[in-house]
């Protein structure tokens, strides 16, 4: 096949197996044909990234508030439980991402042109495997949750920094200040192609992770003596492992970003190799945290395992590295928004005014939300319950399911698979593990709506940015919504390791 431009950008182009618009029954030009994935650049296939690098991608997608939630996800499930559940729900993650690698690969021996460059790989799969009406359901999950996704690790990392800013450097900006500075300071970054274009950003991403569990498990180890041999265990019911399941699904989900991977990849069919190593770092990363915080702290640890740490420089320095962290982490999840925004208004690939206009009211979306809703994290919670189980576990399924059980006439004239069909022709062992492990999805998500749900009940929302007068920029007084608290042990949270229990609760000014 020829470039985008040439002799053959007017000739007709004729439905068959290589054309990704076969649903179509029309005639169409090849310009046409090439309109959502490209020919591939030679700049492009130096881009593609080896499958290392694709892991790293996956662990800096997973990590982040998942390192400071799950040990207490521990707390309300129980030491045994809490190590089943992680160990499954892993394993379920872990199934379902490599599904979408294989989907993708299905797509490519089948249509060719899904070689080149995709803008919208997510919306593809769906479409390939069970139509148009899938495609803008995937669509629409991909734009709400990320775009949420994106307002939250904003909103998170300036209130880290802003107290920061504030306690220890006394400079007296706002929070809302600080939002806007940050959305400014990472603008450049978001104009990136794709995520072959921003490999080293994610190292980083990466580097800041596992200094963060460093820290942590470093405050542990200094707080072991005074902490473990008071410290209460009582998680284990069955309520409170209902609550920590929605945790551990949530704590390893990103697969919305995983075909933008994919797509980038120099070898897809070694998309396997990525998820099986960057699921193993995950659950390094998890499993001795979680395992060693709870044996110290048990009972006591409240929203954050960060908050249990009696060191307040290491406590500090773990919360500034889980704020580098989202940062950076904010410019991976916003790139499938951005490329599917610009698929629809027929951006150009190539960089341009297109891209940078674009990119800039994404962001300017996203800024303006967080600067509307400084509490958005409840709000995303409830939205997320619903999205991230559909986009994580549901969605990779049933396109596995549906694409494998396509006949060759089937999916060469663009006709979609029946249930009935996808039963008769689905070894029966992989149906039901596929049907299982959307159960188990489906029941975390309504318990994450729940705690959704109640969490906006208790929520009191603060006032907009922009109706706060003079403190928009310049702040009287720390407006921080989140603020460091110091977290004691024990089965009264009444015992300190620095031998200064008048010190639990918020840390001063």
């Amino acid at each position: 096949m020829s470039g985008g431009s040439g002799d053959g950008a007017g000739k007709p182009l004729m439905l068959g197996v290589n054309n990704p618009f076969a649903e179509n029954p029309s005639m169409m030009t090849l310009a046409q044909y090439q309109d959502t994935c490209i020919p591939v650049s030679m700049e492009f296939a130096k881009s593609k990234m080896h499958w290392i690098i694709a892991a790293i991608f996956l662990v800096a997608d997973m990590v982040g508030g998942g390192v400071v939630v799950m040990p207490v996800a521990f707390k309300q499930s129980g030491m045994m439980m809490g190590c089943l559940f992680m160990v499954v729900i892993c394993v379920i993650f872990e199934y379902t991402g490599w599904e979408l690698g294989q989907v993708w690969v299905i797509m490519q021996e089948r249509w060719p042109l899904y070689k080149q460059h995709c803008r919208k790989p997510f919306p593809e799969m769906a479409k390939k495997s069970m139509g148009t009406m899938a495609q803008r359901l995937t669509s629409a999950a991909i734009l709400i949750t990320l775009f949420g996704i994106s307002v939250v690790y904003l909103l998170l990392s300036a209130n880290i920094i802003h107290y920061f800013l504030y306690d220890y450097l006394y400079i007296p900006i706002s929070l809302c200040g600080t939002i806007v500075v940050l959305a400014l300071l990472i603008s450049p970054f978001t104009l990136l192609k794709s995520p072959g274009d921003f490999w080293i950003v994610v190292v980083f991403a990466m580097v800041t992770t596992v200094l963060s569990v460093a820290m942590i498990i470093y405050g542990i180890f200094l707080d072991h003596g005074a902490c473990a041999p008071q410290a209460k265990y009582s998680g284990g019911d069955s309520g409170g492992v209902l609550f920590a399941m929605g945790t551990f699904l949530f704590a390893f989900s990103g697969h919305y970003v995983f075909p933008t991977i994919v797509n980038d990849m120099r070898h897809p069919k070694k998309f396997s190799y990525s998820i099986a190593w960057g699921f193993l770092v995950v659950l390094l990363l998890y499993m001795p945290l979680s395992v060693y915080a709870y044996f110290v702290y048990g009972d006591s640890m409240e929203k954050s395992v960060i908050y249990s740490v009696q060191t307040r420089e290491l406590q500090f320095g773990a919360n500034l590295m889980i704020a580098a962290h989202c940062i950076l982490t904010l410019v991976i999840v916003i790139n499938p928004v951005n490329q599917e925004v610009e698929e629809y208004f027929n951006i150009p690939h190539k960089f341009g005014i297109g891209r940078v206009l674009v990119r800039m009211t994404i962001l300017l979306f996203v800024l303006f939300t967080g600067l509307t809703m400084p509490d958005f994290g409840p709000v995303m919670n409830l939205v997320g319950s619903s999205t991230i189980p559909l986009g994580c576990v549901v969605m990779p399924a049933l396109f596995y399911l549906w694409i494998n059980a396509a006949t060759e006439e089937q999916w060469g004239k663009g006709v979609i698979p029946s249930i009935k069909q996808v039963y008769q022709r689905t070894p029966k062992i992989v149906f039901w593990l596929n049907i299982f492990v959307m159960g188990v999805a489906l029941v975390g998500g309504a318990v994450g709506s729940y705690k959704a749900v109640i969490a906006m009940i208790e929520t009191e929302f603060s006032a907009p940015c922009y109706f706060r007068g003079s403190e928009l920029l310049i702040s009287k007084g720390n407006t921080t919504i989140i603020h460091m608290v110091q977290t004691c042990c024990g089965w009264a949270k009444n015992i300190s390791s620095k031998g200064t229990p008048d010190l639990c609760g918020e840390i001063p000014l």
